[in-house]
């Protein structure tokens, strides 16, 4: 598990970009990253404004793509 008070500004960027991403599931990002899916929800949280947060969590809460669990 990546620690994430040691990412920089780019790296950030990156996990935001790729949370964005509708085709990049949270395992794979997970598996670039070494960040889980909390991680990643923790980052969103303290680098988005609160409404870009609200509309992302609720882009992706129980979305196939973002949930490999879900994909068939």
């Amino acid at each position: 598990m990546t620690d994430t008070s040691d990412l920089g500004e780019n790296e950030i960027s990156a996990i935001i970009e790729m949370a964005w991403d509708d085709q990049t599931s949270f395992n794979a990002i997970e598996i670039q990253t070494g960040l889980t899916e909390k991680q990643v929800i923790k980052i969103m949280r303290s680098n988005l404004k609160a409404r870009s947060f609200q509309v992302w969590r609720a882009r992706v809460t129980g979305r196939r793509a973002k949930h490999e669990k879900l994909r068939v």
